[in-house]
């Protein structure tokens, strides 16, 4: 099966053991991706998020780096090839079981202020994670990601109140 993208919405609090999971639509494209269960994970470079995406995003990834360096020659900038791909390639690769459940690196967690759960947003070739506090220091551009966090929180909260009864 190809690879369509990854697009909507999930959230997912903090399991047992540092595990978190990944919420079946994302997970169905991960695996489509990575011809497997192999989630990528690593900090987006200009968000306060990590970025996930599965194998087959190795390939666009090499083209990206070509493409930069062209265009630093083109218009004659400098550009550091070996530094620019550390910080492509400077992903984590890390299993998930059938049920989408991984364990998360602690120095990613820390890098994004991972805490108590996850906001997914897809984002075509790649998706977001997100603690829901730092999402919501986003300007309006992010109103719709916003609104559609805080309703998955309200349920998750009614879910957790309810479990207490």
């Amino acid at each position: 099966m190809s690879f369509g993208g990854y697009s909507g919405q999930a959230y997912s609090p903090a399991g047992d053991k540092g595990r978190f999971v990944l919420p079946p639509l994302f997970r169905k494209a991960v695996k489509d991706s990575s011809d497997g269960r192999v989630l990528c994970l690593m900090k987006h470079p200009k968000w306060n998020c990590l970025v996930g995406f599965g194998l087959s995003r190795k390939q666009e990834l090499d083209a990206q780096l070509d493409r930069e360096e062209e265009l630093a020659a083109r218009l004659g900038n400098e550009f550091d090839r070996d530094t620019r791909a550390m910080q492509l390639f400077g992903f984590q690769e890390m299993p998930f079981d059938d049920s989408g459940r991984f364990v998360m690196p602690d120095h990613l967690r820390t890098l994004a202020n991972i805490d108590e759960g996850l906001y997914f947003q897809g984002g075509g070739r790649f998706f977001t994670l997100w603690n829901p506090e730092e999402l919501a220091k986003m300007g309006e551009d992010w109103a719709g990601a916003k609104a559609a966090c805080e309703s998955f929180l309200a349920e998750a909260k009614g879910k957790s109140k309810g479990a207490g009864k």
